[in-house]
């Protein structure tokens, strides 16, 4: 399996604390879609890009890791110069744009058992009221950030065994058993999970 999605680093972000980056990131998303003036959301894209690069993560690991996110964002903005107008879509893709690299920025700067420990901390209250179990919140967002890198690791392998038997790589072709691998993925964590103890009251 893949490494997290954390790197090692001394920049100030890393040093911050878990709470204060997810709490910028909330700060800065509510700012972002209050913005809609290009002057403003242009500059905007190009801080949170810095910020990103900011974390020692090389220029091609950085599109590596954003780059799928990146190109759901530019079909979004299409259909929004479709639907609207070219001044729309080129807000709508400096701003979501701006939000996953920002996103990307705290997710490299962060363990995963930080991500997990500090929003247990932040469901406690909830837990109290009997409207959710904090463990298990935390335990599913750290399943979601270890195994997203993992579903794109399996469709690269998926696809180099398309061209390594001569095949083109068609999403038809490739879904099926990436879909097959990821469930089996999932029922095996499942029984780890169980045979843990994890969710036992």
């Amino acid at each position: 399996m893949l490494n997290g999605l954390d790197i090692e680093g001394s920049s100030p972000l890393h040093r911050m604390p878990v709470r204060g980056k997810l709490l910028l990131l909330f700060v800065a998303a509510i700012g972002l879609f209050l913005l809609s003036d290009l002057r403003l959301l242009a500059p905007a894209l190009l801080l949170a890009a810095l910020v990103y690069l900011s974390t020692g993560i090389g220029l091609a690991e950085a599109f590596r890791r954003t780059r799928f996110v990146l190109f759901t964002v530019l079909l979004v903005a299409a259909m929004n110069w479709l639907v609207h107008s070219p001044l729309e879509a080129l807000a709508v893709f400096c701003r979501l744009s701006a939000l996953v690299l920002l996103a990307a920025a705290v997710t490299a700067t962060t363990g995963i058992s930080a991500f997990m420990d500090e929003i247990a901390r932040l469901i406690a209250p909830l837990e109290r009221f009997g409207f959710a179990r904090a463990a298990d919140v935390s335990l599913a967002v750290g399943l979601v950030i270890r195994f997203v890198p993992e579903i794109f690791a399996r469709y690269q392998d998926i696809a180099d065994a398309h061209r390594a038997r001569g095949l083109p790589v068609r999403p038809l072709t490739t879904l099926a058993p990436l879909i097959i691998l990821t469930l089996k993925d999932a029922d095996t964590i499942a029984m780890a999970i169980d045979a843990r103890g994890f969710r036992r009251h």
